[in-house]
């Protein structure tokens, strides 16, 4: 996976950096993997806006991805590496020896052909799923489950990895991306491997419209809006505003907003860097 530039025939390409998807193989999605996506514009159930600066965009069909992996003892088959417009990372298409399919988030390196298996006793090796209990130590992994049966909710954007450091009785100790060590139960499973598409974060969309298409519309600086709207607004001239802080008042910079009695306090290890 790479990134190239192009050649700047108009003003939109000129500082514009583009994935080449040489590693997507496939173009069009797998039918019965495929739900509707609705579009909520920032809205909740109330009509109420709680997120700003979102609406419009390419409409999307979402596509049905397993975090579990809970289908144990079945080999199956990777069909296929395709793009996935609702994350940064590429997605792989299972077929198993029962003809069923499904999607999982495809592992850097993982390739068309490859055999792949999840539960007791698959061997540690690229795509393959497994406990927390069965991975040797220090092996970069990532979908990495926070409960038992939960699915996996950490290290799933393009690139990213967690280590396995150690385990200590029912609790392995994990080196997550942010640099934060936590103790996770040994029951939980990970996928090996470090998430594809790793050069994601080198892409820049090089225009305001390319914005537009994944549905981000343009941002208010807080400084140039009245009082009544922010409280970094108002002021005559060009007032700078002021501290950072949020909408609601929150210091923006360097104020540290977790609840200090957080339960999960108590699996830290190590924070993450600051």
């Amino acid at each position: 996976m790479a990134v190239r530039k192009l050649k700047p025939v108009t003003p939109g390409q000129r500082h514009r950096v583009v994935a080449t998807f040489d590693d997507i193989t496939k173009s069009i999605p797998e039918k019965s993997l495929l739900q509707p996506l609705k579009k909520t514009g920032g809205r909740n159930s109330d009509g109420k806006m709680t997120m700003r600066y979102m609406g419009g965009g390419h409409k999307r069909m979402y596509r049905m991805i397993d975090f579990l992996r809970n289908k144990d003892g079945v080999t199956a088959t990777v069909k296929s590496i395709e793009y996935d417009p609702n994350r940064s990372a590429r997605i792989a298409l299972l077929v198993y020896e029962d003809g069923e399919k499904r999607y999982i988030i495809a592992p850097n390196g993982l390739k068309p052909g490859q055999k792949v298996q999840s539960g007791t006793g698959a061997a540690p090796e690229v795509g393959n799923c497994l406990s927390l209990a069965e991975i040797p130590l220090g092996t970069l992994i990532h979908s990495i489950e926070l409960h038992p049966g939960k699915g996996g909710m950490l290290a799933r954007s393009a690139g990213s990895y967690a280590q396995l450091l150690s385990r200590d009785g029912k609790y392995a100790i994990i080196k997550l991306p942010s640099g934060e060590s936590r103790m996770i139960l040994t029951t939980c499973r990970a996928t090996i491997g470090t998430v594809s598409n790793p050069d994601h974060s080198l892409e820049r969309s090089g225009k305001a419209g390319r914005h537009r298409w994944l549905g981000i519309r343009p941002r208010t600086r807080a400084v140039v809006m009245n009082p009544v709207d922010h409280p970094m607004g108002g002021g005559e001239g060009r007032a700078s505003g002021g501290h950072p802080r949020s909408r609601k008042g929150l210091y923006a910079k360097g104020f540290k907003t977790r609840r200090k009695k957080n339960p999960a306090n108590k699996f830290i290890v190590e924070k993450r860097k600051k």
